[in-house]
C-alpha cells in the first residue's frame, strides 16, 4: 500500500472511530490528519487535504481545541494560524476520558442523585424506581472511580494493570 493510501485510510477510519468516543466524522478525520503530520498544519492545508470547507474546518478544529487534544500553534513570521495534535497516545486517551466523564457520565450521576428525592406516587413504584436509579447511580460511580485512577494514573500503572488482567 502507498503511503497516500495508507494515510487516507487512517484518516477515514479514525473519523468513524471518533463518533464511538464522543467526536464527529470531520472532527475525528481532522484529528487524524493533525496526528499523522509531522508539522502544524493550517486550515487552508487542512481543508485542501480533507476536502472540506473553510467554515467546516473551522468549526471542528474549535471542537478539537475544546476537547484538549489539539492546540493552537504559532509560526514565527506566519499570519496564518497553525494546529498540531498531541503525539502521546496515552495523554490522548486520558484527555478523551476526562471529556468524556465531564460530557457525559458527571450529568448523568447529576440526573441518578436528583432523582433519589423523588417522594409522590404509588409506594411500590417509588421503591422500585428508587432501587433500579440507585443500582445504576452506584454503577456509575463505579465507572466514574475508575475514570478518574487511569485519567490520574502514570504510564506505568497503566501498563502493569493491563498485564496483570492478561494473567
Amino acid at each position: 500500500m502507498h503511503y497516500e493510501d495508507a494515510k487516507a485510510k487512517f484518516i477515514q477510519s479514525w473519523g468513524t472511530l471518533g463518533s464511538a468516543w464522543g467526536i464527529n466524522k470531520a472532527m475525528g478525520q481532522i484529528h487524524a490528519l493533525l496526528l499523522v503530520s509531522e508539522e502544524p498544519l493550517s486550515t487552508e492545508e487542512i481543508m485542501e487535504d480533507l476536502q472540506i470547507s473553510r467554515g467546516n474546518a473551522n468549526m471542528n478544529i474549535r471542537g478539537l481545541i475544546d476537547w484538549g487534544i489539539v492546540e493552537k500553534v504559532y509560526k514565527p513570521g506566519e499570519r496564518k494560524e497553525f494546529f498540531k495534535a498531541g503525539k502521546d497516545i496515552l495523554e490522548l486517551a486520558r484527555q478523551v476520558s476526562r471529556e468524556r466523564r465531564r460530557r457525559e457520565i458527571e450529568p448523568v450521576m447529576r440526573v441518578l442523585d436528583e432523582v433519589q428525592e423523588i417522594s409522590d406516587g404509588d409506594d411500590k413504584e417509588i421503591a422500585h424506581f428508587k432501587e433500579m436509579t440507585g443500582k445504576l447511580g452506584e454503577f456509575t460511580k463505579q465507572i466514574d472511580g475508575a475514570l478518574d485512577k487511569f485519567v490520574r494514573s502514570d504510564k506505568n500503572w497503566f501498563f502493569n494493570m493491563i498485564m496483570r488482567m492478561m494473567k
